[in-house]
């Protein structure tokens, strides 16, 4: 699935969000719901660039050894 906004511009509306524009005015601006942006504010709020990139990679390896140990759980 590709995503509209990369992380770096997720960011940069919270940003702008966090400098007092109102919620409704932002989303209006980028063309997204009110619940796609309480659900960004919630995941990155307060997060930099390179955080959100590490956040990614966790998920990932996450996602990795989940996988792992759901198959090794079957053979026991």
């Amino acid at each position: 699935m590709k995503k509209r906004f990369s992380e770096q511009q997720i960011i940069a509306i919270l940003k702008e969000g966090e400098s007092g524009v109102p919620a409704r005015e932002l989303c209006r601006k980028h063309n997204i719901s009110d619940a796609t942006f309480c659900t960004w504010r919630k995941k990155y709020a307060g997060m930099e660039a390179q955080d959100v990139k590490r956040l990614k990679q966790l998920e990932e390896e996450n996602n990795r050894l989940k996988a792992v140990v759901g198959r090794f759980s079957f053979e026991f």
